[in-house]
């Protein structure tokens, strides 16, 4: 059975990447944890949180969160009947990354699939601070589901890549089932800047093609083009519907997911994406 977790504060784009994930998964065994998290005001700038009042905000939020989880799994069984899937809430005092990192260790949680907090234009998606610093800190990979967004089977997945992927990296897996379990063509893509591929980028690349042996893939190359720009003119002429990407700090992938503007990651897409911790990283962390 796959576990997978779902955040949410109950916002309108938190909904719909839980209704995303539920068709995502509609045929697969899963139980979903959907969890949220509540750190309550202090009632004046000079109460400490063991006083009465705070207690007593605190036990509202409580019971304000409890409710909505309940009616949120409500809803979610009500329009997805499905056997196949179970549900757990969680309400906690606690800021959203530590809850997590706890959920997840006690729950051995496979997958993180959360919404983002608005767009300025189809090909523009602002991410919230929630949503980018669970993709730092977190170990797991997450799903993020663009707001608005309404489902579409992953026909067409896009897979960016330098080619300096682990061979041993336990999340690969996760790919191959997605492009199993909905029969996708999986588009393997190198940005190629003059430079041609090192021996051991050549070895990956072999690998990969191994790997997706069972699965429909294809390799290309972007020639001097950003790999912004490349992914977006590819997306529009496959009709990518599904983006799937390796957090790895050593590459220019560091730059193109975390660049600081205002607390928040800007990407140029409007279609959910996997972001995958490489290794490397996951020992950092």
């Amino acid at each position: 059975m796959k576990r997978i977790l779902l955040p949410t504060d109950f916002s309108v784009n938190a909904y719909n990447a839980m209704r995303y994930a539920l068709q995502l998964y509609k045929d697969t065994q899963c139980l979903f944890y959907i969890l949220h998290t509540y750190t309550p005001a202090t009632v004046t700038s000079g109460s400490m949180m063991d006083s009465y009042s705070a207690l007593g905000l605190q036990e509202i939020e409580k019971e304000n969160a409890e409710r909505n989880l309940s009616e949120t799994k409500d809803e979610l069984k009500k329009e997805f009947r499905n056997d196949k899937h179970s549900f757990k809430t969680i309400a906690s005092f606690n800021l959203l990354i530590p809850e997590m990192k706890e959920v997840v260790a006690e729950n051995n949680i496979e997958l993180i699939i959360m919404g983002t907090k608005g767009a300025t234009g189809a090909k523009e998606i602002f991410l919230g601070t929630h949503t980018m610093y669970t993709i730092k800190k977190m170990k797991s990979p997450v799903i993020v589901v663009p707001s608005g967004f309404e489902y579409e089977k992953p026909v067409e997945i896009l897979f960016p890549t330098d080619f300096k992927v682990k061979k041993s990296n336990r999340y690969l897996t996760l790919i191959r089932d997605l492009c199993e379990t909905h029969n996708s063509r999986l588009h393997i893509l190198n940005a190629y800047y003059n430079k041609p591929l090192e021996e051991e980028q050549k070895r990956v690349k072999v690998f990969l093609d191994a790997f997706f042996m069972s699965n429909a893939h294809l390799f290309h190359i972007a020639e001097d083009e950003g790999l912004i720009e490349a992914i977006e003119t590819f997306e529009m002429s496959k009709r990518v519907n599904f983006l799937i990407m390796i957090h790895n700090k050593h590459t220019l992938f560091e730059n193109l997911l975390f660049r600081p503007i205002i607390n928040q990651m800007v990407y140029h897409t409007n279609v959910p994406f996997l972001v995958i911790p490489s290794e490397d990283r996951i020992e950092s962390l």
